[in-house]
C-alpha cells in the first residue's frame, strides 16, 4: 500500500482468475458478498456497468444496524481489465472521490491495483484504507483464497 496526502493505492493477489475478480466487482450478486468493511454488509447494490452508468450500494452495521449508502457512477469499463468510477457517501458533506480500479493476470492468479484519489483530509483518505483492506480481506474470503 502507498499513500500521499489526498490519495492510497492498495494491490493484492489473488487466487482466482481475472475474469471471476472483475465479476466480484461488476456483478450485483457477487458485490453483496464481500463489499464492505467486516462487519457491514452490503444489502442493496444497484449497477449499470457501462460508461456513463450509475451504481449505487446500501449497507447495514450488524453491530448497531446503521445503514451506510455510497454511490457514483461509472466513467470507464475495459472487461475484464479496468475500472474507473466516482465514489460518495450520502450526506451532506460527501466528497466526490475517484476510484480506478485494475486487474492483471499472474501466472493463473490475479493482481488487484486499487487507486483511490480526490479526499479531502488525511482523516478520511486513513478511514477509507481501513475501510478497503477490510473489504479485501472479505473478498479474499468471498473468493476462497489469495496470496
Amino acid at each position: 500500500m502507498s499513500e500521499t496526502a489526498r490519495e492510497l493505492a492498495i494491490t493484492r493477489v489473488f487466487d482466482a482468475p481475472r475474469e471471476l475478480v472483475f465479476r466480484c466487482w461488476t456483478d450485483p450478486e457477487q458485490l453483496v458478498g464481500w463489499w464492505g468493511p467486516t462487519g457491514v454488509a452490503a444489502e442493496s447494490v444497484a449497477v449499470d456497468v457501462t460508461g456513463g452508468g450509475a451504481w449505487r450500494i446500501g449497507m447495514r452495521n450488524s453491530a448497531d444496524g446503521a445503514e451506510y449508502w455510497c454511490s457514483g457512477v461509472y466513467l470507464e469499463v475495459v472487461p475484464p481489465r479496468r475500472l474507473v468510477f466516482s465514489f460518495a457517501w450520502d450526506g451532506e458533506d460527501a466528497e466526490d472521490t475517484l476510484v480506478t480500479v485494475t486487474f492483471a493476470e499472474l501466472d493463473g492468479k490475479t493482481e488487484m491495483t486499487f487507486h483511490q484519489t480526490g479526499f479531502r483530509t488525511d482523516e478520511s483518505r486513513d478511514g477509507h484504507i481501513e475501510g478497503w483492506q477490510s473489504a479485501f480481506d472479505d473478498l479474499v474470503r468471498h473468493l476462497g483464497g489469495a496470496l
